[in-house]
């Protein structure tokens, strides 16, 4: 069962702004990534949202807190008035005067803090947010609390309303400045329906603005509080309305279009029901809220319904649609013994298991907590655009100040026009297009890596991956199935016999609990014959007696003891094991009756994957602890040219190293303890999520669901398509400012067509962003 080991806390980064923060706190989070379950979330999600005022930060989207995703213990807060990384980084360092705190984790997207501390420390905590300007309430937040989202929506609504009307009466004071040059009472009842405009839709961005500005920072708010009051006050109020308004709902659909890859995560909560079917003490049935089923219990799924909890099945056999989990197309069958994933479809009959992990604990809500540190993980573009911004945004309040003032002195301009120019470069100069565009393009590009069931841990590791020059493979149960099949039997009585004698060694093989004898019994699925006085003969096989006659099933040692070993047998068993087979032979008291041959055979997928890293320029090199003539005959079957084998952990680990000075980037593959050393020292490590060990998983930086090795290079294709889409996306950001701030220094641009620029670019690489999620990777 796919596991998410904890993984390491989140490092800080500048925000947009300026100011030192972090979108996810310095605790221990489980690791990364989204599920393929994503394309199953509820379309109509994508329309709400919350209103973010400071867009250039980029809370739309962050991921909406999840009661498991806090750290037991804490205390949480709302905090209305903290939506942006600007407000975050006050409150934290209004928290780092406070001793004693053990975390605090902020979720900028629900206006939320967890704070980790004992209740006096708390109280501290809360006094000192309050003293830094803020207002914190304590909430409680799990799946009981559906009447405070229900609540947030309505406000979300009013919001609306709010600035339709704001707009609705901007327009009014363009008509009553337009209609007032003989008409006092008309110019004055158009001012006062200008102030009204910009209070309705303004109100926020001037008390952020006012704050920032006594503390000395030049965010977006404090830029467009000076730009509009300085509009206003030159007698430009009813632009001032206008841009305020435009403004405002420029920030809301840009929240509402980025909410489209935060809303699709939110709806993989939405995809575990509620309520499960649990067995009673007195053997009836009876229906419990999903988070107290505890574990152990037996729960029942009928066809059609979805798995509510994550467990092994204890009675029946169906297909299971795993798609929302693991990403595989096709339906597996689940009978007594395999897994079942909560938020997977039953499909064909009644199934029952015993449940092996809380609702706060299945695959399903580790992915989702993988989510929020992928989210919370800055890729490298999005520091730099970060960094950037920082640097950009004073320095254009600058420019527009020297604007303001020397193009009087040193050109002839009236102060009025140089002062509106300025004022026009102020609006211009909003970074939201140019920082929203990172953070929208990475958590889409995450989004649609999950939908194939890839997890990838953070943007770092989605951006460099498109780099990748070599890729490292484990052999057993990344190239291979991991588990012995039967791929070869004859009998060596001629044909006439093979029927009945295959039915004795089914029926011998049936009985043993060795994998072995368990691969010679699924791949014969013959009908079993009676088997008396069976024994299990240690280190060598079993006997039995089937039909009155003694029949024995073993290896190599057994036969040579009743001394039926030939040279022609011995020549067999080379063949068989130079393509790394195991050999298991049947006889009677008269002589060898079957050879039955047993490997782990080649996946499927495999042999196309290494061919599809190849056109990608990828080097595939298989390191493996199995004997190098096994490995070499799995190698030749996938098409990987270089073979390193009998390599013990350590070893593994030096040649990763080595890997790394011949080729450049290298990733490795793998699923076991013993790939887990070599999966931490490559550049991006990829574990196998299905089979793959907790410690594999743990020191992976990828985790593929399906332990389908094609989704290494569908992960490349879509690590090169998102640095195409960040590219194009910084570009068309700066390139629209660029133009508009030497329009507007040239006197050729009106504060109109700063803000629907500045509108327009953020919609446009929102937007290009936004493709990521439906995304074609074929080779």
């Amino acid at each position: 069962m796919p596991k998410f080991p904890p993984a390491s806390p989140v490092s800080s980064a500048e925000d947009c702004c300026g100011a030192k923060s972090c979108s996810a706190a310095p605790i221990p989070l489980r690791p990364s990534s989204v599920s393929s379950v994503l394309k199953d979330a509820p379309e109509q999600l994508a329309s709400g949202g919350n209103h973010a005022s400071d867009a250039c930060c980029a809370p739309a989207i962050e991921a909406a807190p999840a009661a498991a995703s806090i750290p037991a213990g804490a205390s949480v807060f709302s905090i209305p008035a903290m939506d942006c990384a600007v407000e975050e980084s006050d409150i934290r360092r209004a928290l780092d005067k406070v001793d004693g705190i053990r975390s605090v984790n902020f979720q900028l997207g629900a206006r939320t803090l967890a704070i980790q501390a004992p209740d006096e420390v708390v109280a501290a905590a809360v006094e000192a947010i309050r003293k830094a300007g803020y207002e914190p309430t304590p909430v409680k937040v799990g799946p009981e609390d559906e009447a405070e989202h229900d609540d947030h929506d309505h406000n979300h609504g009013a919001g609306v309303t709010r600035l339709a009307a704001a707009l609705v009466l901007a327009i009014g004071a363009e008509a009553f400045h337009f209609f007032s040059s003989d008409t006092p009472a008309l110019r004055y009842a158009g001012l006062v329906v200008a102030v009204v405009a910009i209070w309705l839709s303004g109100v926020e961005t001037y008390t952020k603005g006012m704050k920032a500005l006594v503390r000395g920072r030049l965010n977006i708010n404090a830029l467009m509080s000076v730009a509009v009051t300085g509009a206003f006050f030159i007698g430009q109020w009813p632009e001032a309305a206008m841009v305020m308004a435009l403004y405002a709902i420029a920030e809301l659909i840009e929240a509402r279009a980025a909410d489209r890859a935060r809303n699709a995560i939110k709806g993989l909560i939405a995809l575990a029901p509620e309520e499960a079917d649990v067995l009673q003490p007195d053997k009836t049935w009876k229906s419990v809220a999903s988070r107290s089923v505890p574990l152990e219990a037996v729960v029942r799924i009928r066809p059609g319904e979805r798995v509510p909890l994550d467990g092994i099945v204890t009675e029946g056999r169906s297909a299971v649609n795993q798609a929302p989990v693991t990403g595989e197309s096709l339906p597996v069958d689940r009978t007594v013994g395999d897994p079942v994933y909560a938020g997977t479809i039953n499909e064909t009959a009644e199934l029952q298991f015993r449940v092996t992990a809380a609702a706060s604990d299945t695959t399903l809500a580790r992915i989702i907590h993988a989510v929020e540190e992928a989210q919370g993980t800055r890729a490298p573009t999005q520091r730099f655009v970060d960094r950037f911004a920082a640097i950009y945004t004073p320095a254009v309040f600058a420019i527009a100040v020297a604007v303001a003032v020397a193009s009087p002195l040193l050109f002839d301009v009236a102060w009025l026009d140089a002062i509106y120019k300025a004022l026009v470069l102020l609006v211009v100069a909003c970074p939201c297009a140019l920082v929203i565009s990172t953070p929208v393009t990475v958590v889409s590009a995450l989004a649609s890596a999950a939908r194939r069931g890839i997890l990838i841990k953070g943007g770092t590791y989605l951006e460099e991956a498109r780099n990748l020059k070599a890729l490292a493979l484990d052999k057993t149960g990344t190239v291979t199935e991991g588990k012995p099949k039967l791929v070869e039997w004859r009998s060596l009585r001629g044909a006439n016999d093979q029927e009945s004698i295959g039915r004795i060694g089914m029926s011998l093989a049936e009985r043993s609990d060795h994998p072995v004898s368990k691969a010679i019994a699924q791949g014969l699925a013959l009908p079993l014959s009676e088997v008396s006085s069976f024994t299990a003969l240690p280190g060598r096989g079993t006997e039995g007696m089937v039909e009155g006659r003694k029949y024995v099933l073993g290896n190599i040692r057994l036969i040579q003891e009743r001394g039926m070993e030939t040279p022609e047998l011995e020549a067999e068993l080379r063949a068989h094991e130079e393509q790394g087979r195991t050999v298991t032979l049947m006889a009677d008291d008269e002589g060898l009756l079957a050879i039955f041959a047993v490997a782990d055979t080649i996946k499927e997928s495999s042999k196309q994957a290494v061919a599809e890293l190849k056109a990608l320029g990828v080097a595939s090199i298989m390191l493996t602890g199995d004997n190098e003539a096994t490995a070499k005959t799995i190698a030749a079957q996938a098409g990987i040219d270089q073979v390193l084998g009998n390599l013990l952990p350590d070893a593994k680990l030096e040649q990763i190293q080595s890997l790394k000075t011949r080729y450049g980037m290298t990733g490795m593959t793998g699923d076991g303890i013993n790939d887990a050393p070599a999966l931490a020292q490559a550049d991006i490590g990829f574990a196998m999520g299905g089979m793959g060990t907790d410690i594999a998983m743990e020191a992976a930086d990828v985790v593929v669901m399906n332990d389908d090795l094609r989704r290494i290079p569908e992960t490349i294709r879509l690590s090169r398509k998102t640095h195409t889409v960040l590219m194009q996306n910084i570009s068309l950001a700066l390139g629209i400012k660029a133009v508009f701030m030497v329009l507007a220094i040239f006197g050729m641009a009106t504060m109109w067509m700063a803000v629907f620029a500045d509108m327009g670019a953020t919609l446009l690489v929102v937007a290009n962003g936004l493709r990521l999620m439906k995304v074609k990777l074929d080779a």
